[in-house]
This record gives structure tokens, sequence and C-alpha cells, in this order.
């Protein structure tokens, strides 16, 4: 992450009101905390209005606020229904990004707003989901941005195991199973894996590059001609075969 765009965190997460330490915030921007006091102290030397020291944590003052954002009622329950799912069922930076993009929305709504937000009554549980599916979408999501191979030990639905090399494409959530389209080098073709079947996961430092016949959108068309739209329920695509 570039300086400026952590400077520019940290001012984000200041200004949710809440006293936050030195720590909490190197642990969220993953930096050192001794990168943190200096970050602080450059930001309050440029005016940023910063209260707090080390050893007990920093808020922002009241005053320091952006225009407010123009949200229907219904965008904000929206907006934080669809955050309560991903922090539930989600990764475990994706639940992370998913509550500090409501704190960052919360800070610049108008107080009646604020209040429609608060008495949004619709929650989301991911007691269900293992820690280890968490950290594989975590995974296998920024292998998808970085256009990263990855080799998978993964396992059919008759339980035979085989190892693959996969360009990942995309990440589907079907209501308690996620799964993963890729381009799968064993098969030579598009495949879904269910990322529960997926009992080792490693993202190589192999970049590959979208070819035709082989991206998202390939898969894509391909569905629609086959009469298989990989976001029905219905969706007979066989995982990993």
């Amino acid at each position: 992450m570039r300086r400026a765009d952590r400077l520019f965190q940290i001012v984000q997460y200041l200004r949710s009101g809440r006293l936050l330490t030195a720590r909490i915030l190197a642990e969220r921007l993953e930096v050192s905390e001794r990168t943190i006091y200096r970050d602080i102290a450059d930001l309050q030397a440029s005016g940023v209005p910063i209260d707090g020291e080390a050893g007990i944590g920093y808020l922002m003052r009241d005053g320091y606020d952006l225009p407010p954002l123009m949200f229907t009622r219904e965008e904000i329950a929206a907006l934080i229904i669809s955050a309560r799912i991903t922090s539930a069922w989600g990764g475990v930076k994706m639940a992370l990004a998913a509550q500090t993009a409501l704190e960052k929305i919360e800070t610049v709504l108008p107080d009646d707003m604020k209040q429609s937000a608060d008495s949004t009554s619709v929650f989301a549980f991911g007691f269900q989901v293992p820690e280890t599916i968490r950290t594989a979408i975590d995974d296998l999501n920024l292998a998808i941005g970085d256009r990263r191979t990855v080799y998978l030990d993964y396992a059919d639905e008759s339980g035979a195991r085989t190892e693959r090399s996969v360009e990942p494409l995309a990440l589907y959530f079907w209501g308690k199973v996620w799964t993963l389209v890729g381009w799968c080098r064993l098969r030579e073709d598009f495949r879904m894996f269910r990322i529960d079947r997926i009992s080792a996961l490693d993202v190589t430092e192999e970049r590959f590059k979208p070819q035709q016949g082989r991206t998202l959108r390939d898969f894509l068309v391909r569905m629609k001609r086959e009469g298989d739209d990989p976001s029905s329920p219905s969706c007979n695509r066989p995982h990993g075969q």
C-alpha cells in the first residue's frame, strides 16, 4: 500500500468516532506500530484534527467531515444487509472491508439517515463457515485480482482426489457453498470447484494473461449458450471434474 493511501485509510478509520489504538490501526493496515505513530504525527502536523497519544489511542475531533452522501433509505438498508452478509459468509478480509465501508458511510450520513441505518433489522449469521474456508476465499479473491495461478488439492463428488493447476476467474456464492470458476490446465477446460472440497491451496507467483477462449466472459457466454446459468441455483455444471 502506498503511504498516501495508508494516510487516507487512517483518516477514514478515525472518522468513525471510535477510539483506536496504534496497535489496532497497525493490524488493519499491516504495518508496524512505529509506522502508525509516524503517520499520525505527520497528519497532525498537516492540520488533521486528531486527538490522543501513544498507549491510549486516537480519535478525530468533530467537524472533520465530508458532505453527506445522497443515499435513499432503501439504498442504506441494501448496503447494510450486503455488508452483514459479507461479514457472515465472506472471507476474513472481506468481512473487515465490509465493516470499515459501513463505518465510512455512517460518518457522512445525516442524523436521520443514521437512525434509519441503526434500525435495519435484517441479519446474517456465519457460524457454519469454517475459518479455513474464509481464508481460502480471501486467498482466491487476491489471486483472481492479481491473475495468479493457483494449485489445488481437490476432491470431486465421488471423493477422488486430484491436483489441479488453475487460472482463477471468479468466485460464486450459492447461499451456503462458495465455488471457484477457473480454467483447469489438467482438463484444458473451464471448471467450477467447491471451496469446501479444496484440502490444500497454493497461490503461486506465476501470473497468467487472459487468452481468447478462456476468460470469464468466454465462460459466461458458453454457459448461456448451453442454457446453464452459473448465477442460478439450478446450475448443473460439474464441479471440478
